[in-house]
């Protein structure tokens, strides 16, 4: 049986999950690929996830 999960709870689970191996020394990329189909984010849910961990850009 599956379960419902509150809307935002999958994001924030592959949230946690790539900054962990991010903390590891793991590349972005590859694990918004595995973030993304591990926790069956939607395209729209993966976009969020990716401007989330891209880095600040600074305004000089």
């Amino acid at each position: 049986m599956t379960t419902v999960m509150p809307q935002g709870e999958l994001i924030r689970r592959a949230a946690q999950y790539i900054d962990e191996l991010l903390k590891e020394g793991k590349a972005l990329g590859p694990l918004l690929d595995e973030a993304g189909m591990r926790y069956n984010l939607s395209p729209k849910d993966a976009e969020m996830l990716r401007d989330l961990f891209k880095p600040a850009k600074t305004e000089e």
